[in-house]
């Protein structure tokens, strides 16, 4: 991942858990639209323009699958072999 040149004016914490959900909406006429949803509040991840894939979008989007997949492996290693389910902070 790249560093930040901007500095960082505000953090938004969007919790996992129960009615969190990740949704990838394919379109045929426009470009995809990735849904993250949490309860009350949901972010949409979407392309520079809805007519066009740029080679940023398509950078940004495998970084976001790469970061995603490491984020599952961090939450199942945690996870992992916890008999009640409740995880583990590693």
């Amino acid at each position: 991942m790249t560093r930040r040149r901007n500095h960082r004016v505000s953090i938004i914490n969007l919790n996992t858990g129960r009615g969190a959900r990740a949704t990838s909406h394919p379109y045929p006429a426009r470009t995809p639209v990735l849904a993250l949803d949490f309860g009350a509040v949901s972010v949409l991840v979407t392309t520079t323009a809805s007519d066009r894939v740029t080679a940023a979008d398509v950078e940004f989007a495998r970084q976001l699958a790469r970061e995603a997949q490491t984020f599952a492996r961090s939450v199942e290693r945690s996870f992992h072999g916890m008999p009640d389910g409740t995880g583990l902070a590693a």
